[in-house]
């Protein structure tokens, strides 16, 4: 689809690609279908300027949009493998990942370089952050360059070669891990191609009628489709004029993007999809309720993408116990294993996870059921804690927990509104040490945690179980309920 995608917008380049909200919610171009060809092309000259050959890793931590999906295009026709770097996952986090892909070159944008200067406080204040450019290893802006960032990486034309088979690596993603052992998934060409054919499939965009979406997996298949793609404004108010204005086709918003839109009072249109996290059935009656044609609750992993989808409906009907996702999508296959875990396989699937062999089924890490041929959850099995759409994996960040007077500490989450989570820092002080130190010292910590930085702290013992007298995370987030409720024992972080 990435090969169809370079050659639609060749064919009508005047065409809008891109379009952003204006204050009243009217929309506006931003680049146009010929704008976004060029800029791929330009990208694609220049990284083979800098000597980069198929096979070799591009490390990429622009902020969504047309740079980040011109970037993209420009690698996939080179046959460069893409490690999607996150500048929110905090910069201990980031270094150990880059260690493990080992990126040829980085090309980021202004935001996301946390550098020295004024630039700092800048990407501070958005939540961005990158470890030091000399830790990085090559580095090159895209976009505005501002005081302080990498060079430019200038926007070349030539001849480009076209290379890469369906069964070389795509693009790298990570997920779960540590900081000394990081986890990432790794997706072939042909893997690529499936999974965002299935996204088209199943929202089935019109030519000349915008999306509303922000990801790749809703920018590719729309532009490939002919539509084009309405980046959703940041504040909900000012999303809710911009679907009352641009009455979009289509529209993906995760989970908190939807609740934050609807307490706006909002006009819906057209067809709704929601994910990244669970979807109730209450959240998709509010969408067809402010309007919407359809809601559709979509389940998909990092490994799998899109596995399952459920429209409110049939979702409304379902009476049983737990959390019904729908019917597997066509070529996706589902089972479960002994111990009640959902095993995934189709031809969307991940290769393998870097530094691993390839696995024959998806281990979701979801207990669940076939009621069917439709997939019920009933819950995760694994540690990973689901803040608005974030994955958050605890391993990755409590070892920084252990600060001097820090007798033991764990990341857990609490049940919100709506199946949402919260999540919190559980902290056992050693005997006799100062809550207030303690507080000071971790301060610096939660800063560096990025987008996994605790709504709450609480200090108290963290309950512990078994012969080895490990961690009960069930016991601690019992725990922390209850804290965070009633307020004692708790400081904000």
């Amino acid at each position: 689809m990435l090969d169809e995608l370079a050659a639609a917008l060749r064919r009508h380049p005047d065409r809008p690609a891109v379009l952003t909200a204006g204050p009243s919610g009217r929309p506006r171009v931003r680049v146009t279908r010929g704008d976004l060809a060029d800029l791929a092309d330009g990208y694609a000259a220049a990284l083979h300027r800098h000597h980069l050959v198929a096979g070799d890793t591009l490390g990429v931590a622009v902020r969504p949009g047309p740079r980040a999906l011109a970037a993209l295009l420009a690698a996939y026709r080179l046959g460069l493998r893409v490690a999607v770097l996150d500048p929110t996952a905090g910069p201990d986090v980031l270094a150990a990942r880059l260690a493990l892909a080992r990126p040829a070159l980085v090309v980021a944008d202004a935001a996301a370089q946390a550098v020295a200067g004024w630039a700092r406080p800048l990407a501070g204040r958005a939540g961005l952050a990158l470890p030091r450019l000399a830790d990085l290893g090559p580095v090159r802006t895209v976009g505005r360059r501002l005081p302080g960032c990498a060079p430019a990486l200038p926007v070349h034309t030539g001849p480009v070669p076209d290379r890469g088979g369906p069964d070389d690596d795509a693009v790298i993603i990570f997920t779960s891990g540590t900081t000394s052992r990081p986890r990432a998934v790794v997706h072939r060409r042909a893997g690529l191609t499936a999974g965002l054919r299935a996204v088209a499939d199943l929202v089935r965009p019109r030519p000349d009628e915008p999306v509303l979406g922000g990801t790749f997996f809703v920018l590719v298949p729309a532009l490939a489709s002919g539509a084009p793609v309405a980046l959703p404004a940041r504040s909900p108010r000012a999303l809710a004029r911009q679907v009352a204005r641009l009455r979009p086709q289509a529209s993906y918003l995760t989970p908190p993007q939807a609740r934050a839109l609807l307490a706006c009072r909002p006009r819906l249109s057209g067809r709704f999809y929601s994910g990244s996290a669970p979807v109730s059935a209450t959240l998709l009656e509010r969408l067809r309720r402010a309007g919407a044609d359809e809601a559709w609750g979509v389940y998909a992993l990092t490994e799998l993408f899109p596995a399952a989808a459920v429209e409110y409906a049939e979702k409304s009907a379902f009476t049983d116990d737990g959390d019904l996702v729908g019917a597997a999508l066509p070529g996706v296959t589902a089972r479960t294993g002994p111990d009640g875990r959902l095993l995934l396989r189709g031809p969307g699937q991940a290769h393998r996870y870097l530094g691993e062999a390839p696995a024959e089924w998806v281990d979701t890490g979801d207990v669940g059921r076939l009621v069917g041929d439709r997939i019920v959850l009933a819950g995760r099995a694994k540690d990973m804690v689901l803040r608005g759409a974030e994955n958050i994996y605890p391993g990755l960040y409590e070892p920084a927990l252990h600060v001097p007077g820090v007798d033991l500490a764990v990341l857990v989450g609490v049940p919100a509104v709506d199946g949402d989570e919260r999540l919190v820092a559980v902290v056992q002080p050693v005997p006799g040490a100062d809550p207030a130190g303690l507080r000071r010292s971790l301060r610096p910590v939660l800063a560096r945690m990025g987008a996994a930085r605790p709504d709450d702290l609480v200090f108290a013992p963290v309950p512990t179980s078994g012969r080895s007298r490990k961690p009960d995370r069930a016991a601690a987030a019992t725990l922390a309920a209850a804290r965070v409720t009633g307020d004692v024992g708790r400081t904000a972080p």
